[in-house]
């Protein structure tokens, strides 16, 4: 009689044919960027490796500082780290907008004994401390290139619509999770229109939202709003470890761009990954792979810098950054997976 395939062994399968699909989407980026690599100086390339361990490390420590703070729990820097790799390697492979690293970190983080609501909560504070850090970069990003003579006014005008938008939102987000009947009503207009695009769009008779599944998320997000706003000052720590998060992670492109000869403005760089990242959440591609570049390049296109040494920086900087993203979270999240898959929380 044949074995039955356990459940880990399925999903480890699933995770290597998204981490095939990855690799094949993003073929073209990687091939351009293996003959970029022969007009780099690689002195300078090879400061992305640190540069991405600080990445992951700031994007842990947002979490499991508030953890330490609020609960007292002690993890290793090396353990956060790897953490922090694994969220980011399930948020490449399955594109849901976050949706799947929140699932995924809620489990890991039951693993270290943390409550679904406190995994829950302290992924809140992470959001919203790298969100306001991103916010308060954002302005001064605005301020330096509205100064910066040599730039035409189509990245000034992108840069304050997109400033204007984040504070528009943040206004009105916080405005609706004040108030439970705010957040119910939300729930059903949400619903309600993304079923009809769904329905519209993809053909489907079955509905993609069921109203109570939204309306309790809504009230466990208010309830972590209650919680946050009796004590403002559980994000300070978060929020310092989201300023270095956003700040490497455009090092990350500023050095590409170094090491290819063309020093930039790293205001708008900015610019260009909060636009990306911000529209590559609804591309279907893995990684939003082709969608993400496009509006990079797009962006900084009207900055005044050069077309190809835009094209090259950014193609070269996603290339070496997906395949350290796929090298270093599978492992470790194929190690998580071995080590917790069969346990019950």
């Amino acid at each position: 009689m044949m074995k039955r395939v356990s459940l880990k062994t399925w999903i480890s399968i699933a995770t290597f044919v998204l981490v095939a699909a990855i690799v094949y989407a993003s073929r073209y980026e990687l091939q351009k960027a293996w003959q970029l690599l022969g007009t780099v100086n690689i002195w300078i390339l090879m400061l992305l490796l640190p540069l991405q361990i600080i990445s992951y490390y700031a994007a842990g420590a947002t979490v499991f500082s508030y953890l330490k703070r609020q609960f007292g729990l002690q993890v290793p820097r090396a353990e956060s780290t790897k953490i922090a790799l694994e969220l980011n390697f399930v948020n490449h492979i399955l594109p849901s907008a976050g949706v799947s690293g929140a699932s995924y970190m809620t489990w890991r983080l039951g693993q270290l004994g943390v409550s679904p609501a406190r995994a829950t909560l302290a992924q809140v504070v992470r959001f919203a401390a790298t969100f306001g850090a991103y916010m308060v970069l954002m302005l001064v990003a605005v301020v330096a290139i509205t100064l910066d003579v040599g730039l035409a006014r189509v990245p000034i005008l992108v840069s304050s619509a997109l400033a204007s938008a984040i504070i528009i939102g943040s206004m009105l987000t916080i405005y609706v999770i004040q108030s439970p009947s705010r957040l119910h009503k939300a729930s059903q207009v949400i619903t309600k229109h993304t079923n009809k695009i769904w329905r519209r769009v993809f053909r489907q008779n079955k509905p993609l939202l069921h109203e109570p599944v939204v309306v309790k998320y809504f009230e466990d997000l208010h309830e972590d709003y209650k919680q946050i706003a009796k004590d403002p000052s559980i994000l300070r720590i978060p929020f310092l470890w989201g300023l270095v998060f956003i700040i490497s992670e455009i090092a990350l492109f500023w050095v590409t761009f170094l090491a290819l000869g063309t020093p930039v403005n790293p205001a708008p760089l900015l610019i260009a990954y909060g636009l990306a990242g911000l529209a590559g959440a609804f591309f279907f591609t893995p990684g939003g792979v082709g969608g993400y570049e496009a509006l990079m390049v797009g962006f900084l296109a009207t900055t005044g810098i050069d077309n190809g040494a835009i094209i090259a920086g950014v193609l070269l900087a996603r290339a070496i950054l997906i395949i350290l993203t796929i090298g270093s979270g599978y492992y470790f999240y194929q190690r998580a997976l071995n080590r917790y898959g069969n346990n019950s929380n």
